[in-house]
Order: C-alpha cells, then structure tokens, then sequence
C-alpha cells in the first residue's frame, strides 16, 4: 500500500475538480478524500495499490475538463488516519 499527500495547483476550483477526482478514485478503488484549499489549490490524500495511486496521480495532472493544472506537488506519507473510501470535503 502506497499513501501520498498531494497538491494541486493552477485553475482547479469552480471546474468540478474535486468530482471528478472523487469519481476517478472511486474507477481505481484507491481511498482518501480531497478538498479546496483557501488559496485556490486543491488538497488531497491518497491510498492504495502502487499502481493505482500512480493512476491517481497522473490523472491529478490532466484533471477535469475545464481545469488547467500547472502544478502538482506529491509527497510520500505514513497513514495517519484511517482511509476506508474515498471523500469530498469541505
């Protein structure tokens, strides 16, 4: 099992980014959740297989389709909480 923390930046609210990372968790089985950040990013925390977290983060990337992703900053975590599905929160 992998478990990442991820940032992502450029225009990634108001463009239904957070559903559509919330459904391609779901096509994955990966588990976590994802929310808005004040600043305009978007958060998120990731866990699962290897190769489905990687999944994850190459769709984190591309994002939705109105979205315009410049950045994305992934870093390696230890679980610090239980991750059972996969959430928006806000």
């Amino acid at each position: 099992m992998k478990t990442v923390h991820i940032i992502v930046s450029g225009k990634v609210q108001g463009v239904f980014f957070r559903d559509y990372a919330c459904r391609q968790a779901q096509h994955l089985g990966v588990s976590g959740w994802v929310k808005n950040l004040p600043n305009g990013s978007v958060e998120a925390m990731i866990k699962g297989r290897k190769s489905d977290v990687n999944r994850m983060i190459e769709w984190f990337h591309i994002g939705s389709p109105l979205s315009r992703v410049t950045e994305v900053r992934v870093d390696e975590v230890l679980p610090i909480e239980k991750l059972s599905n996969f959430e928006i929160r806000y």
